[in-house]
């Protein structure tokens, strides 16, 4: 009874490692951002002369919008698989981010809401950059825009609560 308690309790164990390759498809879409931003940039270089200040602005927050996606995608990979799978072995010399396992598993969804805060902050941005000029009838808030900012304060709120949530029940607990 002893040897099967000892062989689940090791499968178990052993079931982390099946999170390992979710992350390196998240590397992969890294990969894919880090391409599509040299598209971008690119494409920029080619038609600066044609494309209005609007317009490099829009590129602008496009790419911010990427490396907000890129930055939150490095830091679920190797926070998740410091707390989940195994210790990242950094040997002397080899940088390793001052953060790096002082993340637990609630800062990292608070850290995703507040990401996906600012990438809703930028698409709202975007919205309100290319919107139609209104005529006299219809007002600005009487179309899709309303909806964006209900689900944009949805967000801020849900990140909110979620920080809050944490402090009151997890904070206490935490050594740093």
């Amino acid at each position: 009874m002893k040897t099967i308690e000892f062989l689940l309790e090791r499968f178990i164990l052993l079931s982390r490692w099946l999170l390992a390759p979710l992350y390196l498809a998240l590397i992969a879409i890294l990969i894919l951002f880090a391409v599509k931003a040299y598209q971008e940039v690119i494409h920029l270089f080619a038609a600066i002369a044609t494309i209005t200040e609007a317009d490099l602005v829009l590129a602008a927050l496009a790419l911010i919008d990427l490396a907000l996606v890129a930055n939150l995608l490095v830091m679920v990979v190797l926070s998740s698989y410091e707390t989940f799978v195994s210790n990242l072995d950094v040997r002397e010399g080899q940088e390793k981010p001052p953060w790096l396992g002082k993340i637990d598993a609630a800062t990292i969804k608070i850290k995703l809401a507040v990401a996906i805060v600012a990438i809703s902050s930028i698409h709202l941005l975007k919205a309100f950059m290319t919107a139609p000029p209104q005529n006299g009838d219809q007002p600005l808030w009487d179309n899709q825009l309303f909806w964006l900012v209900v689900i944009h304060l949805t967000f801020v709120l849900s990140a909110l609560l979620m920080a809050v949530i944490d402090r009151i029940a997890f904070a206490p607990h935490r050594s740093h």
